[in-house]
């Protein structure tokens, strides 16, 4: 049974981008590690609105968090490896890898990225959305 498209509709042309990135999003959320917010930082005088995404990454150094940018996608990646000098009685904490992915809207700017107690924040800045409005003109092509 193939599923229906929401953009299949013949009003909307050229969303099959938004399509694949939907599906890519509804792929990637399966995974609950590392659990995160996001959250609304209000406008200031001095910045304008932005968005926190805070991750929870107890563990992890700095040197094993990566954060990039990949076209549109915010990609968070931690990588552990286990220490094998050391030798557990009970190991209750494993070492882990993770990769988190955010897909952002064009235009969307990482600001910077911050590791703080077990917290990685990265903040984002929300582009201004540009009301245009451009006329079309019509030509006529009538033929004698």
């Amino acid at each position: 049974m193939s599923r229906q498209s929401p953009f299949g509709h013949p009003y909307l042309l050229g969303f099959d981008e938004i399509e694949q990135a939907l599906d890519r999003v509804a792929k990637a959320a399966s995974d609950g590690y590392p659990p995160y917010n996001i959250e609304r930082l209000a406008r200031t005088v001095d910045d304008p609105e932005r968005l926190r995404i805070t991750l929870a990454v107890a563990g992890f150094t700095r040197d094993q968090l990566e954060v990039t940018l990949e076209e549109n996608q915010l990609v968070i990646r931690g990588r552990q490896t286990d220490d094998k000098a050391r030798h557990f009685l009970h190991r209750g904490i494993a070492a882990r890898q993770f990769q988190r992915t955010f897909l952002l809207v064009d235009g969307m700017e990482v600001m910077g990225a911050d590791l703080s107690n077990g917290l990685l924040s990265i903040d984002l800045v929300r582009p201004e959305p540009e009301r245009i409005i451009r006329k079309i003109n019509i030509v006529t092509s009538d033929e004698v």
